[in-house]
């Protein structure tokens, strides 16, 4: 009976591993196919975004519906402080952090923008620090000056003179990051009491109806093919849906330490897909650049991390 329990909970420690490795890959390439609607079917970033959140936050709540109950799912609405903090959750965070992510990879490249924002984990540092009144400790120290080196050498690589990448595509991409720190920080008010489903859920629909306001979903892109449509719907179902519920799901088999180690794959698996399929171009210092911004992911999410650093949630990128 022993041996068949230790089985079971092996079992389901590497169930939760391959999900969390699948929604990575999903996010990666998710990522790849927004650049590709980007730069070559000149897809705007708005109306993508718009769509992503309106569709995928819709169909979000459909499960959440079926496995909690139309209770459960529009408990959030009867108050009134919630529905306020959903609004911002909305807007300033899933709205923020899909919108500048992908600003970024417009003007860039889905490598760089992915591995600009896990600067994200930074910002939450320095942050807890601040909130609990003291220094950040050496662990932090040293993941803040492996980011800071990681950043430079990815954007210059390694040459001081000009920027490697396009410096638009820099300053969205930071943003992105700190919109993650957002996301990551503010709804744990929120969390304490309604499933991050139905959290998702409603605050990708509200930020997509919000942006449906200056951007119309229903308004094809000028050129349409079969291509661009298989695209946006792997970045919509894929890329959001299916990632973001494996991630959550793969919570309930192991820790959130291993899980964020493991979505490291991410940036792993989108710079691999740009440079062997769109054959974007990162040279030695610009690779040395993604391992020192891994190192810090790594350094941040250690088992002995900060007690005080908050929980985190799935970022639907």
């Amino acid at each position: 009976m022993v041996t068949f329990r230790l089985w079971v909970l092996s079992l389901n420690h590497y169930k939760g591993v391959a999900m969390v490795l699948f929604a990575t890959v999903f996010w990666g390439v998710s990522g790849t196919a927004a650049q590709v609607l980007f730069q070559q079917d000149h897809v705007s970033p708005y109306w993508l975004v718009t769509v992503r959140m309106s569709v995928s936050g819709f169909l979000l709540l459909l499960l959440a519906l079926s496995r909690f109950g139309f209770g459960s799912v529009f408990s959030v609405w009867k108050n009134r402080q919630d529905v306020v903090r959903l609004v911002l959750l909305g807007f300033f965070g899933l709205l923020g952090v899909q919108y500048t992510y992908f600003a970024s990879i417009q003007y860039g490249n889905a490598a760089t923008s992915t591995l600009l924002q896990y600067v994200g984990p930074i910002f939450i540092t320095l942050y807890v620090a601040f909130r609990n009144r003291r220094m950040p400790r050496v662990r932090e120290l040293t993941a803040i000056a492996f980011a800071l080196f990681g950043v430079f050498l990815l954007v210059t690589n390694g040459n001081t003179r000009h920027f490697e990448v396009a410096p638009l595509a820099v300053v969205w991409g930071l943003l992105s990051a700190l919109t993650v720190a957002f996301y990551t920080l503010y709804p744990q008010t929120l969390l304490k009491r309604y499933d991050p489903a139905i959290l998702i859920g409603w605050g990708m629909l509200l930020g997509g109806l919000g942006l449906g306001l200056g951007e119309n979903p229903f308004r094809m892109p000028i050129h349409t093919t079969p291509l661009l449509w298989l695209l946006v719907s792997f970045v919509v179902i894929f890329g959001t849906l299916i990632a973001f519920y494996m991630y959550i799901s793969s919570l309930n088999h192991i820790s959130a330490s291993v899980a964020s180690l493991l979505a490291c794959g991410e940036p792993l698996s989108a710079a691999v897909i740009a440079v062997t399929l769109l054959h974007v171009r990162m040279g030695l210092p610009s690779l040395l650049g993604a391992v020192c911004i891994l190192i810090t992911v790594t350094l941040l999410a250690h088992k002995e991390r900060v007690t005080e650093s908050p929980p985190k949630i799935a970022t639907p990128r």
